[in-house]
């Protein structure tokens, strides 16, 4: 992984890329509130990653020349786990639970993946936690209290508790696979096969999914509207390859704790998106209850970057750089 940027990289196409990593990133919970509006959740994800996911193959493989970069029967294995956790139970829970909860406030929970990802490696991987990461880790836990008080005594702007509790499972489970692929999972060396493999498999897992929620009894092919396609569309065009694309530029030129900022960013956008595409309401609590979230993701990001690799998003698989995603979104 590249710990420096290129100093023959113009400021304007490092700029650039970050904004469409901003932009795109922070866009893809908007467009998932729109997809599900009339496609099955589960069934729409599952969509979403086989497309993109066979798109990236074929591309890599015809770039490679050949078959010689196709994944190894071990390398299969590990991705459909990755894959698995970082979709299926990542991706999915997302859009399952952006049915009901806003996307504005998906995107402030799932923002928490860095928190996770601090207190799953310490507890199960033993890695040291920075005095600063500790801070940020509190300030965290303390954002999703007054993000969810409501819900939990019962009271005037409480969330869908079923929606709430995937969207809060979705960084849990895609921190899950990222720590599993950065210690102990076998990926392919390709980056964009790695990817692939991942995309692949968690489309598997989606569908599997669909299929166990008996979502292929409830789909109505008219009933799906034009914007839940066009959003569909976008999540796979812009939101998979062309975000992953740049993001794999981008850390081979920029600067890595440049490239950290979406973590913070993403969700600044898609509460804003949110509010002008949906109406969904930005109340005091909602912006105090963002504004400690970030904060402590930002906290975590810049400690564990000075240590190692800054964190990644939630929306692409992971280790494709060795990870992303999405993303995230993710």
């Amino acid at each position: 992984m590249p710990t420096h940027a290129s100093r023959a990289v113009d400021r304007g196409p490092l700029w650039l890329g970050m904004l469409v990593l901003y932009l795109v990133w922070g866009s893809t919970y908007l467009g998932i509130a729109i997809a599900v509006e009339t496609i099955p959740p589960f069934l729409m994800a599952a969509v979403r990653f086989s497309l993109a996911g066979l798109a990236l193959g074929l591309w890599s493989v015809a770039r490679a020349g050949g078959g010689s970069v196709l994944p190894t029967r071990r390398e299969w294995r590990d991705s459909a786990i990755v894959g698995g956790l970082l979709l299926g139970g990542g991706m999915g829970m997302v859009a399952w639970g952006e049915q009901t909860i806003p996307s504005g406030i998906a995107a402030l929970l799932v923002a928490l993946m860095p928190v996770w990802v601090a207190v799953l490696g310490r507890a199960f991987l033993g890695e040291r936690l920075p005095w600063v990461a500790a801070l940020g880790v509190v300030i965290g836990f303390a954002g999703v209290g007054i993000l969810v008080g409501p819900t939990i005594l019962g009271e005037t702007g409480s969330l869908e508790p079923f929606g709430l509790v995937a969207i809060m499972l979705s960084p849990i489970s895609w921190t899950a696979g990222s720590l599993f692929a950065s210690h102990r999972a076998v990926l392919p060396r390709h980056a964009l096969i790695a990817t692939s493999a991942q995309m692949l498999a968690g489309s598997l897992v989606l569908l599997l999914l669909s299929l166990g929620t008996g979502e292929f009894g409830r789909l109505d092919l008219p009933a799906i509207s034009a914007d839940s396609m066009i959003a569909l569309a976008y999540l796979t065009i812009v939101g998979s390859l062309l975000a992953f694309t740049v993001y794999g530029w981008l850390l081979r030129v920029a600067p890595l704790p440049l490239i950290a900022t979406y973590a913070y960013v993403n969700p600044v956008v898609a509460v804003i998106l949110g509010a002008l595409f949906r109406n969904e309401p930005i109340d005091g609590r909602t912006l105090v209850a963002g504004a400690v979230i970030v904060a402590a993701v930002a906290l975590i990001v810049t400690a564990r970057g000075r240590m190692h690799a800054p964190q990644r998003r939630p929306e692409a698989p992971a280790r494709a750089d060795r990870r992303p995603g999405e993303a995230g979104a993710s």
